[in-house]
């Protein structure tokens, strides 16, 4: 068989026709690079510029720094100081566990850090970097410096911590700030807040968090691959919060933290003319400093469960009854509604019954005070005698003329947390027990038992009231507030509330001159708060009982165990002729008014009224 001729010119121009297609998808797709690169680099230049920036520059948000807390003269209350924390941004790393494993050789850290940080960890962003440990000393910074390149997205940040120079004895009032939880991240402005990682939880810092915060700022950075900052490019400084003064004077506070030793309860000093509060304490205290960081487990536990409750804020949240510190404005209410007058006698056998019921109410003199006028019912506190005015007067009389001293509602001092006590009426028990409203129990209303309960706060602006002439006055803590930029802060106005008619001016001169036989004559229950007296006082003793003595039962206080005791009570104002001062002390189960809680206000008043003076 012949074999087939090989056509030549078919393959030769076959093969001309695979170059050529060969080359034209060369030259196609050197077309289609060529207009891609003129998209990239001319059309597109800008956008891509933008990208390949944001992987190596960062805008980062700047906390503000906290405004400080003063007390009137100066001295601080809240100060920043710059310390180190050991923080972990997730997402650079690789093995979470290894890593911290390896960490925790270099630096210790508890099992409670650990857990804090597993909790913001789940809470936060993977970019975001996570405290781990808090206030590192300068060892365990040069320690970890020396190992940073062992640990990539592990760093040691310098921040500003807050810090309360008086501990304990500023703790109720000033409060303390703490680590943002998920509830308040919801609630905040996202832009003031973007950098910030505390917040006020209690007290003034609580209260003034607007003015104390400040406003953010930014910061743009370039980064390597590392994360670590090469550069800064631009940056706009944040504005720093307000720095403000409060009206108490911390030395007059420290005298009141002496003179209350381990009694536990409150005490409210107030100016009468502005409602400036000069000294305010809970008693007893804790160390606001232990949360500003987070408190451990074991050390908050101690706190929560001790029995002297520390964390509880006696002078807002605390509601005692009154006791007999009411008596003068009972009596005042007596005398201006027509129900007395300052020669009626009401006689006092020790005892006193309704008409119509077998029911003795007792008189805390067993023997009684015989011929009772108003004068020596107030210097004597003779209950007898207010069981009778308080039954005559009503309770419908006592709760109006009550209510314009400030009972029964909050004061609206500038601090959080503040309770509204209780004045009771026909309408308040009927709401609140389901229940009518019995004669009996307006007589223990007229001696501040029963329903009644007030706030040291409250009871302090009362007598503040009274001694004012009739004028209450918005009790406040906010003295004066410095701006960025400005030298000389500026003074908080003097806000009046409302003010109490007086009909008859001699009713109320009346009322003044048996407290100040309260002190200064030789049967008053506080006579001993007058002796070598440089200036004088006008004053109330109280017992608020605890415990309730059966009609045939005798009340015998060394046989009761001390939470069944009586609160000692005390109210006054000084100097009489020109108040400057009114106090209210609380001593819970103090037992009597004029030998426990009396002594502590005339430390406190001598050190405002003669010290100072120099």
């Amino acid at each position: 068989m012949i074999p087939a001729l090989k056509n030549h010119h078919f393959e030769s121009r076959l093969f001309r026709f695979r170059v050529l297609l060969a080359a034209g998808f060369v030259l196609l797709m050197v077309g289609v690079l060529t207009l891609r690169m003129v998209n990239l680099q001319i059309f597109q230049h800008e956008h891509y510029s933008t990208l390949s920036d944001d992987n190596r520059v960062h805008t980062i948000s700047i906390a503000p720094q906290r405004g400080r807390i003063y007390d009137r003269n100066g001295v601080l209350l809240a100060n920043n100081h710059t310390t180190f924390r050991l923080e972990i941004t997730p997402m650079q790393v690789e093995d979470m566990d290894e890593t911290l494993e390896r960490l925790s050789k270099i630096i210790s850290f508890s099992e409670e850090d650990l857990e804090r940080f597993q909790r913001e960890r789940k809470r936060s962003r993977r970019f975001s970097a996570v405290p781990l440990r808090f206030s590192l000393n300068p060892e365990e910074v040069a320690r970890f410096e020396v190992n940073r390149h062992q640990f990539p997205g592990v760093a040691i940040q310098d921040y500003q911590s807050r810090h309360y120079p008086l501990h304990n004895l500023t703790a109720h009032t000033v409060g303390y700030i703490g680590r943002i939880n998920e509830e308040e991240s919801q609630q905040v402005d996202p832009f003031l807040y973007q950098a910030t990682e505390h917040i006020g939880k209690t007290g003034v810092e609580h209260y003034y968090e607007g003015l104390l915060h400040g406003t953010p700022g930014v910061r743009q950075v370039e980064s390597n691959v590392l994360g670590r900052v090469i550069r800064v490019l631009e940056e706009t400084p944040p504005t720093p919060g307000d720095n403000i003064f409060l009206t108490i004077d911390s030395e007059l506070q420290a005298i009141a933290n002496e003179a209350m030793g381990d009694y536990r309860g409150a005490i409210v000093a107030i100016n009468p003319k502005s409602g400036e509060i000069l000294t305010i304490l809970s008693n007893p205290s804790f160390n606001a400093n232990l949360f500003v960081n987070g408190i451990g487990r074991e050390a908050y536990r101690e706190l929560r469960d001790s029995k002297y409750r520390p964390l509880f804020n006696r002078f807002l949240r605390g509601q005692y009854p009154p006791g007999s510190t009411i008596k003068p404005l009972v009596a005042l209410a007596g005398l201006e509604l027509g129900h007395t007058h300052a020669e009626k006698e009401t006689y006092c056998p020790g005892w006193y019954r309704i008409k119509g019921y077998k029911h003795k109410y007792r008189d805390w003199k067993k023997r009684g005070h015989g011929k009772t006028d108003v004068d020596k019912a107030i210097v004597e506190s003779c209950d007898v005698y207010f069981y009778d005015l308080a039954f005559n007067m009503g309770i419908d009389n006592i709760n109006e003329y009550m209510a314009q001293f400030g009972f029964g509602t909050q004061t609206g001092a500038d601090i959080t947390g503040e309770q509204p006590g209780v004045l009771p009426s026909r309408d308040w028990k009927r709401i609140h027990r389901e229940e009518p409203w019995y004669p009996g129990e307006t007589l223990s209303v007229g001696i501040g038992q029963g329903f009644f309960t007030i706030t040291p706060m409250q009871l302090a602006s009362a007598i503040a009231t009274f001694a004012n002439q009739g004028q209450r006055m918005q009790p406040h803590l906010l003295y004066a507030t410095q701006g960025v930029g400005t030298s000389n802060p500026q003074l908080q106005p003097y806000q009046p509330l409302n003010h109490i008619e007086i009909k008859e001016q001699k009713n109320w001169d009346k009322v003044y001159e048996s407290m100040r036989r309260v002190v200064h004559s030789k049967r008053g229950t506080a006579r001993k708060l007058g002796k070598k007296s440089k200036y004088t006082i006008a004053g109330k003793t109280g017992t608020a009982q605890v415990y309730t003595v059966q009609q045939d039962e005798e009340y015998d206080e060394k046989s009761l165990p001390e939470h069944l005791k009586d609160h000692a009570l005390f109210v006054a104002f000084a100097p009489l002729e020109d108040p400057e001062i009114a106090i209210a002390v609380i001593v819970e189960h103090g037992g009597h008014g004029g030998s426990v809680a009396a002594p502590v206000a005339k430390k406190i008043m001598d050190r405002y009224l003669l010290e100072r003076r120099g």
